[in-house]
């Protein structure tokens, strides 16, 4: 029921939450949903716990609200106000706007490191199961959870992520729309954004100095994309644009790395003529003039600069890789080795060419190896052989060894007759009671142990493995304890696999008994072995610690 003190900011009726009618009541502090004709709160959510709103899309059928919270729990609102399609649309549009104005204000920060838990959690199954059969148990505390059982995965989550290189068409995909206008909508994405830096650092460099002091995102990449769409060859953008200067800024970058030229030895960047006979034949090679100034070159222009632009991006990212692996550096005069430092690097280029790793001889190969310390190279080489130095048996010992042998097969042929032996008929009435059905084995039936558990049970039991192992783990790591702190967590995790045993294993038992009578020994018999083997082995620790 709603208290006296709170005030009713909206109420939307005919309101279906899971198959029920009622009404939507928005409050000053929650959001609540009433079964209708009855003064009883079946929905109530705290503002504050609400994360976000999500409505149905344009064109379904049902006119739906979904309010998701910050565990992940979501509620869906069906609007089914019997005036039709636009009445239902007013009512849901009504309460999302109450809600946009509603939320910011209750919005409460949610610690960083409590989302990417619930994160790991829903991510990984097996984890979020530990947590459920350790944490939730109470059989241990949740911060031993996340240092101790749960650190390999927070360990996977904290990796350098792979840097996603830039797309030759990242611009071109990007596809504008219409907006009625006679204007163009670009919907632009931060990876997009991050492509367009490292492409163009000039532009990253005016993102820098004009956002958001001068103008405002949105006019920034407005202004960037009117500049590169209507002057796009850049040759007669006007003087007041913005991303002029960024042009001639890409065109002294151009100039200087053409002026550089490219390290590879095996590369003749400036030849762009097909040669079809070699020189010193008489034939010399014609150039055609090509007149400079066009749109097409222009465009080629643009290309060959886009090109030099994404190979400096990747070289920056392979130098800043090398610069990580804390390779040594030597010192000295670094004027004096650049000639050096070159013609050793057209020397491995062309070495890299010629040589292939495949056609090495194998003493190259294995040279930089580990060598083997064999003492007998015999039998490394043919296998094992018999040795020459065999005992050999004194008379005295064969003749003892043969009259042993003697009185054995004396004794077996007085062995006891047939008639003592059981009789046929008895043998076979024996066999048919122990078989399955018989008289002794009533309530046997012939059927593995796999097939007689049912899945829940064999579910329930998988966990418990799960769980017990994770905690095994840690506590026979603790062994031999030679530090205090090592002692400290030798005791918890044997005061946790206690806890194990009474909160899981035990109340797993009493269940089985109920429903599995004929087969509750045999499941948990191993997991009691483990449990028992480590009680075992914390019993000797303690006693001798004691004396």
């Amino acid at each position: 029921m709603t208290t006296s003190s709170e005030d009713v900011l909206l109420q939307v009726p005919q309101v279906r939450y899971k198959k029920g009618d009622g009404t939507l009541f928005l409050m000053d502090q929650r959001l609540i949903w009433m079964v209708e004709n009855r003064d009883t709160v079946a929905v109530s959510h705290s503002y504050a716990d609400i994360k976000s709103q999500k409505i149905s899309p344009e064109g379904k059928v049902k006119v739906q609200l979904q309010v998701v919270l910050h565990n992940g729990v979501s509620s869906t609102f069906h609007f089914t106000n019997r005036n039709g399609l636009q009445a239902q649309l007013a009512d849901r549009d009504k309460v999302k706007e109450m809600l946009q104005t509603l939320l910011p204000k209750f919005k409460r920060k949610v610690d960083r490191e409590l989302e990417e838990k619930n994160k790991l959690l829903s991510s990984n199954p097996a984890l979020l199961q530990l947590y459920k059969d350790l944490v939730m148990t109470e059989v241990v505390t949740s911060e031993e959870f996340w240092v101790q059982h749960a650190s390999q995965y927070t360990q996977k989550q904290k990796q350098q992520p792979q840097d996603i290189g830039v797309s030759g068409a990242f611009l071109a995909d990007i596809k504008p729309q219409t907006d009625g206008c006679n204007g163009l909508k670009y919907n632009i994405t931060p990876d997009i954004i991050e492509c367009i830096f490292k492409t163009y650092p000039a532009v990253k460099k005016k993102y820098v100095e004009n956002v958001p002091t001068k103008l405002s995102e949105s006019q920034f990449w407005t202004k960037f994309f009117q500049s590169h769409y209507f002057h796009r060859d850049r040759k007669y953008a006007e003087s007041k644009d913005l991303f002029t200067e960024c042009g001639k800024i890409d065109d002294q970058e151009m100039k200087r790395d053409i002026q550089t030229g490219v390290d590879d030895p095996l590369v003749n960047i400036t030849e762009f003529e097909d040669k079809t006979l070699d020189e010193g034949y008489g034939v010399a090679n014609e150039k055609t003039n090509v007149t400079s100034g066009t749109v097409s070159q222009a465009m080629i222009k643009r290309f060959n600069q886009h090109s030099i632009m994404v190979l400096k991006a990747t070289k920056k990212q392979e130098n800043s890789e090398a610069e990580a692996k804390n390779v040594p550096k030597q010192n000295g005069n670094v004027s004096e080795e650049k000639p050096d430092d070159g013609h050793v690097a057209k020397k491995q280029r062309i070495q890299s060419k010629i040589t292939y790793e495949d056609l090495d001889s194998p003493s190259a190969s294995s040279s930089g190896g580990p060598s083997l310390s064999l003492s007998k190279v015999e039998r490394y080489l043919h296998g094992p052989m018999p040795d020459s130095n065999v005992e050999q048996l004194n008379p005295n010992e064969a003749s003892s060894v043969l009259r042993g042998v003697l009185q054995e097969t004396r004794q077996w042929q007085s062995r006891h007759p047939s008639t003592s032996l059981v009789t046929p008929a008895a043998a076979v009435g024996a066999l048919g009671e122990l078989s399955p059905g018989g008289a002794l084995m009533r309530g046997f039936q012939e059927q593995s142990l796999a097939q007689l558990v049912p899945a829940d049970i064999e579910n329930e039991v998988r966990n418990l493995y799960l769980a017990l192992c994770e905690l095994l783990s840690h506590f026979w790591k603790c062994f031999p304890p030679s530090t205090p702190t090592m002692e400290q967590k030798a005791v918890k995790m044997h005061e946790a696999l206690h806890r194990y045993h009474t909160a899981k294993l035990k109340p797993f038992e009493d269940k089985l008994i109920r429903e599995l009578s004929p087969l509750s020994h045999h499941l948990t018999k191993h997991l009691n072995q483990l449990l028992n083997a480590a009680y075992q082995k914390f019993s000797n620790w303690q006693k001798i610690k004691n004396r």
